[in-house]
């Protein structure tokens, strides 16, 4: 399917690994020149080089931390004037209820909550001017079903899917949809330091502590950034533009509910 997006330029954080990449790669595969970022320059520069080589389209890479004005300021310099926003950011750490303090959750909300707010209110003025605009916010299966051990990623997410819901409402009539993905688990990085706290947790090996995760998945495995990105890329496409304030679980049905 011809997305309809090509020669549109994206902004993508978080994308030199994991489901952040699988999102960049499937643009840039539907032919839309990047703005990437991560934190770690030598891991981001890597990944824009391969896409280049790839897809032949043109890739800026930015490292900075995203959570932070200055890092903000730097991504939006660089990134000027984009068609599509994909908001993503990796999740706070696990713990108990009684862990966190006001500090801790300050920063989940930095992180996940305010620098997409942040991103979004600096660039859909320009999508609006232009009438037309796409905004997927990576979050968590969390929103629609908490997970207890991940409170501050489960507050954190929850207050911009809020916040997503009555602004998609705000800006649909100038042809910007805003939209959000909740991923489940995939094969990331992020999978490998849950199953990390599991192992020890329990006391049992890693591959045991992914088996026991991936049958409580009715497919049975975990979710691949391949089949991931593909889901944003749609979203971000010419065919999507009816999809508004929308909330796309992709678990392999581990959350047990009917809407």
């Amino acid at each position: 399917m011809d997305l309809g997006i090509k020669g549109k330029r994206a902004l993508v954080c978080a994308s030199s690994k994991g489901l952040g990449r699988g999102c960049a790669e499937a643009l840039a595969e539907a032919g839309v020149n990047l703005v990437l970022n991560a934190r770690g320059a030598e891991a981001l520069e890597a990944t824009a080089a391969e896409i280049r080589s790839t897809y032949g389209v043109d890739v800026v890479a930015v490292a900075a931390d995203v959570s932070t004005p200055e890092g903000q300021a730097a991504l939006l310099e660089a990134a000027g004037d984009v068609d599509i926003l994909v908001n993503n950011a990796g999740g706070p750490p696990p713990g108990m209820w009684s862990d966190w303090d006001r500090d801790d959750f300050i920063a989940a909300l930095d992180a996940n909550m305010l620098a997409p707010i942040a991103l979004m209110k600096a660039l859909m003025p320009g999508m609006i001017e232009k009438g037309w605009g796409r905004v997927v916010n990576i979050t968590s299966g969390s929103v629609k079903a908490p997970i207890p051990q991940l409170g501050l990623s489960n507050s954190a997410r929850a207050g911009l899917t809020g916040y997503a819901a009555g602004t998609s409402r705000q800006v649909a009539q100038y042809g910007v949809t805003v939209n959000n993905m909740l991923p489940g688990i995939h094969a990331t990085d992020r999978a490998k330091s849950l199953d990390a706290g599991v192992s020890k947790a329990q006391g049992i090996d890693m591959a045991a502590a992914t088996a026991q995760r991936q049958a409580t998945i009715p497919a049975r495995r975990y979710g691949t950034k391949e089949e991931f990105g593909a889901m944003c890329a749609f979203l971000c496409s010419q065919h999507a533009g009816f999809i508004v304030g929308q909330n796309i679980v992709l678990d392999g049905g581990a959350i047990n509910a009917t809407i």
